[in-house]
């Protein structure tokens, strides 16, 4: 892990960088409930979802310090109806160890700002029920996420029956 001291920069995400997306996601995928995907996504699965993302407009966005990546973030349609076309969903996934020294706020902050600025109304976030998301659930309360539901009994992963969480922020008027 790059030294705490060192600057962390934010920028869009490139094609070379999804080895190390599918390396964090990997992470996730297998040892977390986290994310309800039990296996991770292969480099040519994120490529197609880098380049829909890119082509609805959405931010793929990296948080890189001393040359590695720490984390990412994506926002993409809540759902492909026409009329929630003002309504995204953030995804924020960390590499193991860079938890808790700001990452995560600062992409999911940038992550905000640009769907703000791109004419988004509402942003939803859907975290699993458990222990493990309490950071995520904390940072999204931070910064302006309200509970606005729950799931029960959704899921099943990893021998455990998950319910989900879901969040919502207004972003404009």
């Amino acid at each position: 892990m790059p030294d705490a001291a060192s600057p962390v920069h934010l920028r869009d995400a490139e094609l070379a960088d999804l080895p190390a997306v599918v390396e964090i996601q990997t992470h996730y995928a297998h040892h977390t409930v986290t994310t309800f995907s039990e296996e991770p996504l292969s480099v040519a699965e994120w490529a197609q979802s880098h380049a829909e993302k890119r082509s609805a407009g959405h931010p793929f966005l990296l948080a890189e310090q001393d040359g590695v990546i720490l984390g990412f973030a994506y926002a993409g349609h809540w759902r492909r109806k026409s009329a929630y076309r003002h309504t995204v969903e953030d995804t924020i996934y960390l590499r193991p160890g860079a938890e808790g020294r700001g990452v995560g706020r600062a992409l999911l902050t940038e992550l905000m700002t640009r769907r703000e600025a791109a004419g988004h109304r509402q942003v939803i976030a859907v975290l699993t029920e458990d222990p493990s998301t309490r950071a995520s659930y904390a940072l999204h309360i931070k910064l302006g996420f309200t509970e606005v539901g729950r799931l029960a009994e959704v899921g099943v992963k990893r021998g455990q029956t998950l319910s989900t969480v879901l969040m919502q922020r207004s972003l404009g008027s």
